[in-house]
């Protein structure tokens, strides 16, 4: 009889021990989720960080920052008008630059954006009447890549 009684016992335990697990499994589940998302949320304050970085030294976050190899500023302005209005035509970036710096050459205008379309900063999509102009794939990564958005 007493192992019998030892044996009801041990089966007691098992099955206290067997419920004490499924009841901590349950109460460490939510601060499980809480670690993720405290990490998820401190990925997101490291890219605000940089940001913030990144406009205390240049000012302001943009194309110079961005491509610093973009030397000339009649390009940087059109990078700049690109990033902002993608797809216009030699026509609209030269007004826009003009609105922008007072006056612009359609001319020189023309052989900046067949430049930057050159090095790769911008794509020429090729129109029945007229080619527009948009940021490049690479440069958009590159924002991405500097402003800490990219995975």
């Amino acid at each position: 009889m007493a192992q019998e009684e030892r044996d009801r016992q041990i089966k007691e335990l098992s099955e206290r021990i067997a419920s004490l697990e499924a009841i901590l499994s349950q109460v460490t589940r939510p601060y499980a989720e809480l670690v993720e998302q405290l990490g998820q949320f401190q990925g997101v304050v490291q890219k605000y960080f940089r940001l913030l970085d990144l406009y205390q030294r240049h000012g302001v976050i943009s194309v110079d920052a961005i491509l610093p190899q973009v030397k000339d500023l009649i390009s940087r302005e059109i990078m700049r008008i690109l990033m902002e209005r993608p797809g216009l035509n030699i026509s609209q970036v030269t007004e826009e630059l003009r609105a922008r710096s007072g006056s612009s050459s359609r001319r020189i205008v023309r052989e900046r954006l067949e430049e930057l379309v050159k090095e790769g900063l911008l794509v020429e999509d090729k129109g029945r009447k007229a080619s527009s102009f948009r940021v490049s794939d690479e440069v958009v990564s590159k924002w991405a890549d500097v402003l800490g958005l990219s995975k």
